[in-house]
């Protein structure tokens, strides 16, 4: 059982990498670097755009694998939900579980802004500089919030490993 545990959390760390590190990876490098290659704002949001979808391909499996190695890890609580509550661990775990509920939530409306249409004009270069800036500026501050909500779950996780 040791074994099945370690490799859980292993995988667990390996998606959590993947989930946090791109993201981090995508806002302090690759937003700058485009920016200094695109010569629009349009043709740096396509290429975010493009970016993004690609990057969903793996980040998304990676955030199922993670809840799933999760629901795991906390199944001593399983069945007994209100020891959340009566320890400093549970308090701990149910604020991490908050956490990521609220991550899911942001990226899902993070996903949902560049719907198939909204996605289409930007690719064309149909949609104005003005409308292009919104979505641009809404998107950033997603990522912006998913990012410090994964960095916060990181921390807690580490708090949990450290068995506070």
């Amino acid at each position: 059982m040791a074994l099945a545990d370690s490799l859980v959390t292993w995988v667990h760390l390996i998606c959590s990498s993947i989930w946090v590190g791109g993201s981090i990876f995508i806002g302090v490098v690759l937003v700058p670097v485009l920016k200094s290659y695109t010569k629009t704002l349009e043709e740096l949001v396509a290429l975010m755009v493009k970016v993004g979808r690609r990057f969903n391909k793996i980040t998304v499996p990676a955030f199922g694998i993670l809840i799933a190695t999760g629901i795991y890890n906390s199944r001593g609580f399983i069945g007994d939900p209100g020891s959340l509550l009566d320890t400093t661990y549970g308090m701990i775990l149910l604020t991490k579980i908050i956490l990521v509920i609220a991550t899911v939530g942001t990226y899902v409306v993070h996903v949902r802004l560049l719907n198939a249409d909204m996605e289409r004009k930007i690719m064309s270069g149909q949609s104005g500089n003005v409308y292009v800036q919104s979505i641009r500026t809404k998107i950033i501050v997603l990522g912006e919030i998913i990012v410090v909500l994964s960095i916060a779950i990181l921390l807690l996780a580490a708090l949990l490993d450290g068995g506070v």
